[in-house]
């Protein structure tokens, strides 16, 4: 992670190491500024050395503290960019995986994983790599000038760097498990709200405030013990390091009292041990601090890196080419199983010519809805193939087969945007005036007048400014600006009201010619302009056939659906 999203850095890097390394140089000196003018002073010389000395010390510290914020500033930007470009790899990773992992996962887990995993290593990838070799060089560079005072002083120093590094390090390996608890149960927790938020109109309709409150509490305190240890783990660490530093402390005042009396260091060297006394506590403090970021980071990484090794169970095909045009469907001997137990769809077999249209019938759970993700590739069938214009459907890249089958469900996603943003998903190369030709075409050339801004015009997100119809006949214009070689309706008119549909009607006619077409359907009027009509019970085919012959035989499921009412018979 660090050769993938730090190094393109690498400049910015540099540059800040070179800041920190400036910072340490001037950390080290001026120590020994001050126990010049400690000594100097103690001679009873001429004020002109106290003066330099003093305009010295004042004039390191203000270049440090300005060393210090343009560090500061490059290790923020650095963090951002590097964790901005895990965010959009992550995200995009997500988009890639198949449904069976979404159906698994809920929306508010996968933000905890892109976000908030995310944010834990902003740290991480910042600077605390190069701040952990500046305070380890800062911590070599002390200990050296002690050794260079007095032998004593500096061995007694090292022990103490020695012990207060392995003090840490023993406490940090009780705290990693525990930090990684907590971020899963973070992420849980997230997941039961964003869910539940999703559909607060059915909980208060329902009357199941109480449940889901009831819920949110039992995570709240299976949440507070993972969140006390992980602060216990904390507190360990920060009372470590203060009665490390107190035994340091008490180390430099016995060696200096020594030396001091054995008249083997001056006054102004006594202050200068002290001084590098209490810096040595100043990088061992940050690489405490460090460590805590690193076992949050460790959590993270791990969770980031589990989410990169899931593999799609939809493989990417070698990038067969789809023929242009209408596009024939072909299942041949087709079984699938969401669970890998029940099957949903039962060695179906069909064919559709390019350029027909298919009404697909059946009760709720027959297989219809099946159908159709097994086409665009929401989910593999576990035996026989599916072909579209006679290429199997596995050879092909997925973004190409779903440029080539669109399709219209009954509930539409309006995004916080535009309304050219909402019918063209970003993509610049659709001018303004197709859409407009397509609106037209659909019926809604009065509903795009009416628009303060035009294609401009803002639309809240869930489409809370738009009729049931519109949002419905936006979905239908998203579709036809992709121009797909087939489309397949879903029960896409059952939130239109029957003038609406009405309306609709030649209009979708005239953009369903040259194109081949599966009505997933309730509604006798939808299916009327079907060539064939196919209805499924429990995954099978019941009954297969033109639709004008399957209404003339008095005999056939389709003729009694039609006498008796299609949403009567299918209920």
């Amino acid at each position: 992670m660090l050769h993938r999203y730090l190094l393109p850095q690498r400049g910015t890097l540099i540059g800040l190491a070179i800041l920190l390394f400036t910072s340490i140089g001037m950390q080290l000196i001026n120590p020994q500024i001050i126990r010049f003018f400690i000594d100097t002073a103690q001679s009873q010389g001429t004020m002109e050395p106290l003066i330099i000395a003093a305009g010295l010390f004042i004039g390191f510290s203000l270049i440090q503290q300005l060393v210090s914020v343009i560090a500061t500033y490059f290790s923020e930007n650095i963090g951002w960019k590097t964790t901005n470009t895990l965010r959009v790899d992550l995200a995009a990773h997500c988009l890639s995986l198949d449904m069976s992992f979404h159906k698994s996962h809920t929306s508010g887990s996968l933000i905890e994983r892109v976000d908030g995993d995310v944010n834990a290593l902003a740290n991480f990838f910042s600077s605390m790599i190069i701040h952990l070799v500046g305070n380890l060089l800062l911590m070599i560079g002390i200990i050296v000038l002690l050794f260079r005072e007095n032998w004593l002083i500096g061995a007694g120093m090292t022990l103490f760097v020695l012990f207060a590094v392995y003090a840490i390090q023993w406490i940090r390996k009780f705290a990693v498990p525990v930090w990684t608890g907590w971020r899963q149960a973070n992420a849980e927790f997230y997941g039961f709200i964003g869910e539940h938020l999703e559909g607060t109109e059915d909980i208060r309709a329902n009357g199941a405030v109480g449940f889901v409150m009831n819920r949110f509490y039992t995570m709240l305190r299976r949440m507070l013990p993972l969140r006390v240890k992980a602060f216990l783990g904390f507190c360990a660490m920060w009372n470590t390091s203060i009665l490390v530093f107190a035994f340091g402390n008490a180390l430099a005042f016995a060696i200096s009292a020594y030396l001091w009396r054995t008249a083997n260091i001056t006054l102004g060297t006594v202050y200068l041990i002290f001084f590098y006394t209490e810096l040595l506590a100043k990088p061992i403090e940050k690489i405490r601090t460090q460590m805590e970021d690193l076992q949050k980071a460790d959590a993270s990484i791990s969770r980031i890196r589990e989410l990169f090794a899931t593999k799609s169970a939809i493989v990417d095909g070698p990038g067969e080419r789809l023929p242009d045009g209408p596009l024939g469907v072909q299942f041949r001997d087709v079984t699938f199983s969401y669970d890998g137990d029940q099957p949903t769809i039962k060695s179906l077999s069909l064919e559709l010519k390019p350029g027909d249209v298919l009404g697909l019938l059946g009760r709720t759970g027959s297989g219809k809805s099946t159908m159709a993700r097994l086409l665009l590739r929401f989910y593999d069938p576990q035996s026989g193939s599916i072909a579209l214009g006679g290429t199997d459907i596995r050879s092909c890249k997925l973004a190409d087969l779903r440029k080539r089958v669109a399709m219209v469900t009954q509930n539409i996603e309006i995004m916080q945007g535009t309304v050219r943003d909402n019918l063209t998903f970003y993509d610049d190369s659709i001018p303004d005036e197709r859409i407009i030709e397509v609106l037209e075409d659909l019926g809604l050339r009065a509903w795009y007048e009416s628009l303060p801004e035009g294609l401009d015009t803002l639309l809240a997100s869930g489409g809370g400014s738009l009729s049931a119809g519109e949002a419905q006949l936006l979905a239908f214009a998203r579709v036809f600006l992709t121009d797909p070689g087939l489309v397949i309706m879903d029960e896409a008119s059952s939130r239109l009201d029957p003038l609406t549909e009405l309306r609709m009607e030649k209009a979708v006619s005239k953009l369903l010619e040259a194109r081949s077409c599966i009505m997933i359907a309730h509604r006798l009027s939808t299916v009327q302009r079907a060539d064939h009509i196919l209805i499924l019970d429990d995954g099978k085919i019941m009954e297969s056939g033109k639709r004008e012959q399957l209404a003339a035989d008095p005999t056939s499921r389709f003729s009694q659906l039609l006498a008796t009412g299609l949403e009567e018979v299918l209920a």
